[in-house]
């Protein structure tokens, strides 16, 4: 507990879930919802008015998205935190989010003790993660990045996807088979395959073709 209650904006379009998280917020004397918003737009005007220290930021909401919303409020505002609670955990939301600014993304399906914790340490000037975010982060930071593939590679690859053979390859481009050769070679390299079944394969696995 603290003397100064946490100022908190709750940003969320849905009626019934935002009454919910004020509601919540409410029950704890640490805790001061000072607004809400029911758009995007909304956020970024009341966080100007209000100058809260926190802002619970949905992210799919109308005329105005969580994570441009939040991009905004702190290019103005830079001191007040943003906390995301929404329901999506895909990888691009993740990293979006955390882009923009965000200090916390926080599930809505969270136990009421991990959101309440995770507002906390960001007002605190930590960062807070619900845990299958975290998860999802570090295993994004291990897999290893998508290899890069040339035009020309890509379209040797294509043809040899299309069941044609080096000497037919060569003649549609217009290259000699030694060179459809080498690239098919660079290819394999750069995929750490070694034979033209497995390229084509692995290139559609990861969305090349």
């Amino acid at each position: 507990m603290t003397d100064t209650p946490i100022r908190i904006l709750v940003a969320d379009d849905h009626p019934i879930v935002r009454g919910g998280i004020v509601a919540m917020l409410q029950e704890f004397p640490d805790l001061a919802v000072v607004g809400e918003a029911t758009n995007g737009l909304e956020a970024v005007k009341l966080a100007a008015e209000l100058a809260p220290d926190l802002v619970l930021m949905d992210l799919r909401m109308p005329e105005l998205d969580g994570d441009e919303a939040t991009s905004r409020i702190l290019a103005a505002q830079p001191d007040i935190r943003i906390v995301v609670l929404t329901t999506y955990e895909t990888d691009a939301a993740i990293l979006t989010a955390i882009e923009a600014g965000a200090s916390g993304y926080l599930l809505k399906a969270a136990p009421q003790e991990e959101l309440l914790a995770g507002i906390r340490s960001v007002a605190r000037g930590e960062v807070a993660l619900a845990p299958s975010i975290a998860a999802k982060l570090v295993d994004s930071m291990r897999r290893p990045p998508t290899p890069t593939l040339t035009p020309r590679e890509l379209e040797v690859l294509r043809l040899v996807a299309q069941g044609q053979s080096n000497p037919a390859i060569a003649r549609t481009l217009f290259l000699s088979e030694a060179t459809v050769k080498t690239h098919l070679l660079h290819v394999f390299e750069k995929l750490g395959v070694d034979d033209r079944t497995r390229a084509v394969t692995l290139a559609m696995e990861l969305r090349l073709l």
